[in-house]
């Protein structure tokens, strides 16, 4: 009988069904208690009559392959871990620590077993050590407590494939090895074909030694940043290298490998950031050519990770012809509060060269700044800013934009503005706003710095203390809004200098309506209201006759005035509906009914003349003739003159809307389902009983739809005029059919139709492959369009539009041959006839589309053609390769006086993303 082997189940290190084990191996260690022990308890057992054996170290010790548990040999071997250094303090007297600081604790699905003759513990499938900080999983671990070390191997089953690799984690640092070897005294280890993950970049490396908690040294490594490990498209070559976990990794001589071939993409020495937060560093510019300015770089500069709430980027290109740009971007946020970005964008453009005749010199600016509140920070009180500013030639001169259909974009926009509302009763709510419009073609600027707006909410002075309002008296109620303005017009070459502001017109708006809402003979809607303006003004003139000059002259004055104006209107409307039922007893057609709901209205409005804010003067000009002018002192005020001449009108209108319901494709559906067949279609015109001719208002036709599943949208509009013209194409006081016409003269007409379709609209899906949300964000802030018929924005160099990287969807090895499409049209016709030219002033179709020929090739293109002119519009082709980690892009625009190409390929992932090769041909200048 094994005793020793039975005072151990007696000592509690294993029980027959024990398959999780606490030792503390100090109790391990062989001295004279142990013995003592062991003779103590031989009587006992005997007594007891415990006989279930152990199995014996010889039976339980399963072969162990050669492959499963490597043997260290040279500098790094296991003698190596365990060595000590002499210690030049002789006669220490400090006792020595026990050789472990803590409880092992283990366990294993098939068996543990302990050899007290060797030392050492084996734990056999599914095995695992937790000690500290660091855990182990792996098919055998043996621990051998003599040599404090820690062996883990992978298992080998009947037809030789390795399973149950070795899992070794220490605090955030996970490696997949084929074996390691660990220190349990001083945490060092030996790992063999290490594989771990650092920060989006996959590390393996034939033998690595874990010098501490931080530090690796690794031989015959690679880097890359493939999500296929086994078969990597890319990867570094690292003959030597040293792994900071999460800070960085430093290496020797190092090359770059294309699926397993090296290239001569190579260095002598390398340094690859690791880190899970931003951080600070050079931004590696791209290399291109100019044919008007020479070799270039853009796009390179600093990036300073200034906090956790905003940053700030410094980048810049240089011409070797002398021209250059700066770009300071900054984006920042505060979360649950706010969010934004600023960008100044800076450009000095060199031309040809000096002392030639095409020689040109110029510089350029952007600005732009974008601020979002969060709608719960704070729901009284909000600050937005969407502010695009800066040379009227901005669009069309720079040479480094993201989206290159900016120059067709005629205007920009700004505006930043600040509301509060205060919570009483009635309400008051006050803004302050700023506003920029410009106009890219004349150059022409319009701001107002600021406008103040206030408001009182709706006063019922009559309503009722308790239950609803009824009646004349009970709903008239009143506002109160004022509204300040501060106004500049200038342009260009004056924006932002002090002769801007001498132009500037201010002044103060109040308005007061009044109203009231009733209900007559139970199905009409009556409205009145009465309005009460007070206009303050800083700006007057005064005109004259110059008899020196013999010309008149006006002077601007600048002071106080003030105006005050009036005026009523009321409205009588109802809604009547129509239903048309084709529902018959025994019968399911397939169109069951349709229903027109008309709302017919009809309005009056009084603006009387007050003559009494206008001024008149005699004079006799060059030709002796007596004349008299009239004008108003406030006639280039910031809100205009009164009105002059007295206004009696009555308006007519008409809203129409046309539904059907049809049965359902669906059998299992017993409901009808509802389709739109006009969606609008509105008549509006008015009679003016106060003029002497021409009282009647062109008749105003707009409406609009939806087809096929709401995928197509139709808009349309004519303007129809009931009175003739003479034979000098000027409007008469005779109607068109009493001179020998039609009932009305069309004088304009529009139709708008766009369509956008996919192959996922035969599948019932409703998808958008336009622009993405960044996209759409940079064409809106430059004045561009929101989808992507002038093109899409792309930055194929510094990614600008990509630093979130995207989901990709994972192709089956088996594609379907449906191939991915998206088309989207656009198509529009304008009709003028106002002077019977009778002639098409604009007809165009703009289109773009997407497809996907294979599971990573897609094409696009974005153009149109102007059927009037017989020619192509603005014309973008692009061309995109999925390379698993890499990227390929190429966009093209092939004609016109834009005609330019870019060709990019680089990394995707951010770690790695300066790896790059972008080439690109600028639009050739134009001569001016």
């Amino acid at each position: 009988m094994d005793y020793p082997k039975k005072i151990c189940v007696l000592l509690g290190f294993q029980k027959p069904s024990h398959t999780f084990a606490k030792i503390h191996l100090k109790a391990l260690r062989t001295n004279i208690l142990n013995i003592l022990l062991t003779l103590s308890f031989t009587v006992l057992i005997n007594t007891l009559g415990y006989s279930q054996d152990l199995p014996s170290s010889d039976k339980s010790i399963k072969p162990i392959e050669r492959d499963s548990v490597f043997v260290a040999t040279d500098s790094l071997s296991a003698k190596g871990l365990t060595e000590k250094k002499n210690d030049t303090i002789v006669g220490d007297t400090i006792p020595k620590k026990d050789f472990l600081e803590g409880i092992v604790k283990y366990k294993a699905k098939e068996y543990v077993s302990i050899n007290r003759r060797e030392q050492k513990i084996y734990l056999y499938d599914e095995a695992e050590v937790n000690y500290q900080d660091m855990n182990i999983k792996s098919g055998i671990i043996i621990i051998d407590y003599s040599k404090n070390l820690v062996y883990a191997g992978r298992l080998k089953d009947t037809l030789g494939n390795y399973t149950q690799l070795p899992v070794f984690t220490q605090g955030a640092n996970v490696v997949e090895p084929d074996s390691i070897i660990f220190n349990t005294d001083n945490k060092k280890a030996l790992i063999f074909n290490s594989r771990t993950e650092q920060s989006g970049g996959y590390i393996d490396a034939e033998l690595t030694k874990k010098e501490n908690d931080s530090v690796y040294f690794l031989k015959e490594g690679k880097f890359t940043t493939s999500e296929d490990r086994e078969d990597p498209e890319f990867y570094f070559r690292m003959r030597k290298a040293k792994v900071v976990p999460g800070k960085k990794v430093v290496v020797g001589l190092t090359n770059m490998y294309i699926y397993n071939v090296p290239t001569p993409i190579g260095l002598p020495f390398a340094y690859f950031p690791l880190t899970n937060k931003q951080t600070s560093g050079i931004i590696f510019p791209s290399y291109g050519q100019d044919n008007n300015r020479g070799f270039n770089l853009q796009n390179g500069g600093y990036y300073f990770a200034i906090s956790d709430y905003f940053d700030l980027e410094v980048l810049g290109d240089y011409y070797t012809n002398g021209s250059y740009g700066l770009r300071i971007g900054s984006q920042y946020a505060l979360r649950y509060r706010f969010r934004g970005n600023i960008n100044f964008r800076y450009e000095n453009l060199i031309s040809s060269e000096r002392g030639f005749d095409d020689y040109a010199k110029s510089s350029v600016y952007n600005i732009r700044w974008s601020h979002t509140q969060d709608a719960k920070s704070n729901p009284s009180s909000r600050f937005s800013a969407s502010v695009n500013l800066g040379s009227s030639r901005y669009y069309q001169e720079s040479i480094n934009q993201i989206n290159q259909s900016n120059f067709l974009n005629n205007t920009m926009s700004s505006s930043v503005s600040y509301s509060k509302s205060f919570d009483t009763e009635p309400q008051v709510n006050l803004s302050l706003t700023a506003t920029h419009t410009q106009n890219t073609q004349t150059e022409q600027i319009n701001m107002t710095l600021p406008t103040f707006q206030g408001s009182v909410s709706r006063i019922f002075p009559f309503e009722p203390s308790v239950g609803t309002k009824k009646g004349v008296l009970q709903n008239i109620n009143l506002q109160y809004s004022a509204r300040a303005e501060n106004r500049i017009q200038t342009t260009d070459s004056l924006f932002f200098k002090k002769e801007m502001f001498e132009d500037a017109k201010m002044g103060v708006k109040h308005s007061v309506p009044i109203s009231t809402n009733f209900k007559v003979f139970k199905f009409f809607s009556v409205s009145a209201t009465t309005n009460f303006d007070e206009t303050w003004t800083f700006n007057t003139v005064r005109k004259f006759y110059d008899v020196i000059n013999e010309r008149v002259e006006t002077e601007d004055l600048n002071g106080f005035a003030s105006f005050r104006t009036y005026n009523f209107g009321t409205s009588i409307g109802t809604t009547v509906y129509g239903m048309f039922d084709f529902k018959k007893p025994g019968k399911n057609p397939k169109i069951q009914a349709i229903r027109h709901v008309m709302r017919p209205s009809i309005s009056y409005n009084i603006n009387p003349a007050f003559d009494q804010y206008y001024d008149s003067f005699e004079y006799i000009d060059a030709d002796g003739t007596m004349t008299k002018e009239q004008y108003s002192r406030f006639e280039r005020s910031i809100y205009g003159s009164p009105n002059k001449n007295f206004s009696s009108s009555m308006g007519f209108s008409l809203a129409n809307n046309i539904e059907a319901k049809v049965r359902s494709k669906d059998s299992t559906k017993s409901e009808p389902k509802k389709i739109k067949i006009i969606d609008n279609l509105n008549f509006q015109t008015a009679y003016d009983f106060a003029r002497d001719s021409l009282n009647w208002s062109p008749v105003r036709v707009s409406g609009g739809t939806q087809i096929l599943n709401s995928k197509m949208s139709i808009n349309f509009g004519m303007v129809l005029d009931p009175y003739a013209l003479d034979n000098n194409n000027r409007q008469i006081n005779k109607f068109n059919i009493e001179n020998g016409g039609s009932l009305f003269r069309l004088t304009s007409a529009n139709l708008n139709l766009s369509y956008s379709l996919s192959n996922e609209t035969f599948k019932g899906s409703d998808k958008n492959d336009g622009l993405d949300r960044k996209q759409e964000q940079e064409s809106l802030m430059s004045g561009g369009r929101s989808d992507d018929l002038f093109g899409k924005p792309q930055d194929f160099a510094d990614q600008r539009l990509h630093d979130e990287e995207l989901e990709e969807e994972t192709p089956s090895e088996l594609y379907n041959y449906k191939m991915p499409w998206s088309l989207r049209l656009q198509y529009a016709i304008n009709y003028a006839n106002a002077s019977r030219q009778n002639e098409i002033s604009s007809n165009s179709l703009m289109f773009s589309g997407d497809i996907e020929i294979s599971p990573r090739w897609s094409v696009g293109a974005s153009s149109g053609y102007d059927f009037k002119n017989h020619g192509f519009t603005y014309t973008q082709l692009r061309f995109e390769r999925d390379l698993l980690s890499w990227r390929m892009n190429f966009s093209w625009i092939p004609f016109s006086t834009r005609t330019s190409w870019n060709f990019f390929i680089g990394i995707k992932s951010n770690l790695l993303k300066d790896l790059k090769y972008d080439q690109r041909r600028r639009p050739d200048q134009n001569l001016r």
